[in-house]
């Protein structure tokens, strides 16, 4: 179906203006679909023809002014309408398809219990998959909605509920002006916890089989929604102006929340049935606060069109940072964002599909559903950091207060928000054009000359681009030095290379005695990757483990393992310092990245025989990590899964499931179970009879998909086959389902076993995109990637595909990034056995 331009909706939002939904949606039906009725009241100039967008299962009956609409008009999405009226009343009934991708309305039904749970999403444009609309941000109206359910279920919805005139029967108070990607609603027999603050009624929903794990972790996610909220109004002098604060954590859940005025979504995995790490707990409150900074920043002010998403997700991601940091427990969010978050965002920055923060053109929805990635987010929020320790936190709050009071409930673009944040006299539109509207990053080097008694002669900070984006940037950095015992002289510098042409002399330090260790972009309040001189290179391995500021601890990893995935150093360099820093590592989210981040590196950059004493080595470090760690604490929990993931012990790994030489204070609980029995299907050791046995005592749908993962990784050539055939066939799996396989499937040790599945996947997958909605089809294109597959042929390959003019967008960008990783793993590759030579 043709996806909406941003021709298109500019000429349709010149030509009407849309006053008011009212929805009315029945969800008693046994089948595969629900009832769909909506009026729209809107203007228009009179004599004009506009369109509305639906996509039903069967469209019953539209009238318009009260003619009745030829029904054979529709054509894919669009609903033409002809001769309108200076005011007009568009009606339209329809039986909508329930989806189980977790777009539109989605229909899950809990294999625990048998209870069926419905939610809508309306992101990006689907809102016309559960009603007929004008599906475009900046045509906002406000929403009645009327929902008849069976009268034992909970139902909610953006707007306050108004009256329950029958049991079965749910009305709705009209909500605020919304933008249509806004609506949503849940229903279901959902388990509720109600609580108030500061006049706004609060709510958490789940499903009853996961209640007890709600329950058990309520007043933490009321406690952090409490404290954000203060926070919010502490920053804002607008109050949150929504009335409700609901929040609804929803199975089988694309995203990781979804900000819908009055009733946030969240994946249920934020409801914990296992123990988890406080990382797991922290994201959960960044997440909270994300969420609730888009009730200003997309809710209150939305983007008139979809190249200024980032005015949603780069200011959610960088106040949902700012504010747990400030207002919650969790301190050192920023440490997290360094380790985690900009790890995104600088590799999605440096691949082939870049594009600026804000790009200038956005042709059409589709691409703005590809823009969802780490620099609208990740990228977005760091350059707002930058551009807050250059303008300065008290002009960055009034310009962002300006701009609500200029455009509440209304739509807003970049060259708005500029306006209202150059009222304090600084023009920000040089800033903007080099930060927001150019792609890449830069690299910040330090040159460093000493005399002979070990003082600075000349310290500099030498700033590049790569060749296809030759654009460099004001930034302003802190530069530490740090002896040989962690203790650190901090300085603050600009970098003006419109001044010195990008190599910066920092002429405070000239005749300072050198640092063991200097670190560039320390405290990390710039968007770059940073080089060390060679001298600090070779400290960091010593240095590292004394370092007690753990975000320069982040930095400072960060810089190991972008250089190694440049290839300027090898692997096996990553892996001795692991070995010598992790076991003294005591910040929960940089012993799990650096695992997890290394691990990428190690299985695609290595050969066989290299990888395997590679991963023996990273699992002794985790084994020194896990003796050390204290019994039942976070750091004990991160550390055991990093020995899984990386040792060959099978017999004690099946020794761990029998209760046998578990580390005290550890819990060997569902989920650790199942991360146990996928390292020893992986590793041979476990085959079908105990995933089904796993399976039969963990009857939960999150160990449905942790059994279809370990089924995909089975090292047999029928349950290769069969994960394959649901890749790239099944239509009838949920979205989490086909995840879960698409992931388990492709395994370093079984490369000769999947051989044959890489050439597959180039002639399988584009008839498989075309089979799903675009956020399923994409996101299992990725994970189906043979990425392990480091070969020039497969690479051939990539290139075949990419030639064809058929692809959809989400599979050609899938196909591009991944094959510019697999030119980077074979680049580094050299680069290892260089080093070996």
């Amino acid at each position: 179906m043709p996806s909406l331009t941003r021709v298109e909706a500019t000429a349709r939002g010149a030509a009407i203006t849309v006053e008011s939904y009212q929805v009315d949606l029945d969800l008693t039906g046994d089948g595969d679909v629900f009832r769909s009725r909506v009026a729209i009241r809107f203007r228009a100039t009179p004599g004009t023809a506009t369109f509305a967008e639906v996509k039903p299962a069967t469209l019953l009956a539209v009238r318009l002014n009260d003619r009745d609409v030829d029904l054979d008009t529709l054509t894919d999405n669009r609903l033409p309408l002809g001769d309108l009226d200076s005011t007009n009343t568009l009606f339209v009934e329809a039986d909508m398809a329930y989806s189980n991708t977790g777009e539109g309305m989605h229909r899950f039904v809990d294999p625990a219990d048998g209870e069926t749970y419905l939610y809508a999403v309306s992101f990006l444009d689907n809102v016309q998959r559960i009603f007929a609309a004008f599906d475009q941000p900046d045509l906002k109206a406000p929403f009645t909605l009327t929902v008849t359910a069976p009268p034992a279920w909970t139902v909610s919805g953006n707007g306050e509920l108004a009256a329950n005139p029958t049991p079965g029967r749910w009305e709705f108070a009209p909500t605020v002006p919304l933008a249509t990607y806004l609506f949503s609603l849940v229903a279901g027999p959902y388990h509720v916890r109600r609580a108030e603050h500061d006049g706004v009624p609060l709510a958490l929903y789940c499903r009853q089989s996961l209640a007890e794990h709600l329950d058990a972790d309520a007043e933490e996610i009321f406690t952090i929604t409490r404290q954000s909220l203060d926070r919010f109004h502490e920053l804002f002098t607008e109050r949150y102006p929504f009335g409700k604060y609901e929040q609804a954590f929803v199975p089988e859940f694309n995203l990781g929340a979804m900000e819908h005025p009055g009733i946030v979504a969240f994946r249920d995995d934020y409801v914990f049935r296992s123990a988890v790490t406080d990382t797991q707990r922290e994201l959960r409150a960044t997440t909270i606060a994300h969420e609730m900074a888009h009730m200003w920043f997309g809710n209150l002010v939305t983007m008139r069109w979809w190249d200024d998403l980032w005015l949603n997700e780069s200011f959610a991601e960088y106040l949902g940072i700012r504010v747990a940091a400030e207002a919650t427990r969790f301190e050192r969010t920023w440490t997290t964002f360094a380790m985690r978050r900009k790890a995104w965002g600088y590799a999605a920055d440096q691949r082939p599909s870049t594009h600026p923060v804000a790009p200038e053109e956005v042709a059409d929805a589709a691409e703005g559903l590809l823009n969802v990635d780490g620099i609208s987010y990740a990228k977005g929020a760091s350059v707002l950091r930058q551009l807050v320790a250059w303008l300065g936190d008290e002009a960055f709050l009034a310009g962002l207060n300006a701009h609500f009071a200029a455009h509440r409930f209304g739509n807003a673009t970049l060259a708005d928000l500029l306006t209202s944040l150059s009222a304090g006299g600084r023009d920000l539109s040089g800033w903007a054009e080099l930060w927001l509207r150019r792609s890449q990053v830069n690299t910040l080097r330090a040159e460093v000359a000493l005399d002979a008694d070990g003082r600075y002669t000349e310290v500099a900070v030498v700033q590049t681009a790569p060749e296809s984006y030759p654009v460099l940037r004001p930034h302003r950095i802190g530069v530490g030095r740090y002896a040989a015992d962690g203790t650190v002289r901090r300085d603050e510098v600009d970098l003006d290379p419109a001044v010195d042409g990008g190599r910066t002399v920092l002429g405070g330090l000239t005749g300072e005695p050198a640092a063991r260790l200097l670190v560039l972009n320390d405290g990390d309040l710039t968007f770059a990757k940073v080089r060390l001189d060679p001298a600090s290179a070779d400290a960091v391995p010593l240095v590292l483990p004394a370092l007690g500021d753990s975000l320069t601890r982040a930095v400072l990893w960060g810089e190991v393992l972008d250089a190694v995935t440049d290839g300027e150093r090898p692997v096996t360099g990553l892996v001795d310092l692991i070995v010598a820093a992790l076991p003294a590592e005591t910040e929960v989210i940089i012993a799990e990245d650096v695992l997890s981040l290394s691990r990428s590196l190690v299985d695609r950059y290595l050969d066989p025989l290299t990888r395997s004493a590679a991963l023996a080595r990273i699992a002794g470090a985790c084994r020194r990590l896990l003796d050390g760690a204290p019994a039942g604490e976070s750091l004990q929990l991160a550390a055991a899964r990093g020995w899984i993931a990386a040792t060959t012990d099978a017999d004690l790994l099946v020794g761990w499931l029998a209760g046998r030489d578990v580390p005290a204070g550890l819990k060997v609980d569902a989920e650790l179970r199942w991360a146990v029995l996928r390292r020893l299907v992986v590793l041979g050791a476990a085959g079908e009879a105990e995933i089904a046995a796993e399976a039969a005592a963990d009857v939960s749908s999150t160990g449905a998909e942790r059994a279809a993962r370990c089924r995909a990784a089975l090292p047999d050539p029928a349950a290769k086959q069969a994960a394959w055939d649901i890749i790239v066939r099944d239509t009838e799996l949920s979205n989490r389902l086909l995840e879960a396989t698409a992931e388990g499937f492709w395994q370093p040790e079984q490369a000769e076993l999947t051989a044959a599945y890489v050439e597959r996947y180039f002639t399988d997958m584009p008839a498989a995109v075309d089979r799903r909605t675009a956020w399923t089809a994409d996101r299992v294109a990725k994970l189906a990637f043979p990425h392990y597959a480091v070969a020039q042929p497969t690479r051939e390959a990539a290139a075949a595909l990419l030639a064809r003019d058929d692809l959809t967008p989400g599979l050609r960008r899938v196909v591009t990034d991944a094959d510019d990783d697999l030119r980077r793993a074979l680049v580094a590759r050299t680069a290892v056995a260089a080093a070996a030579a």
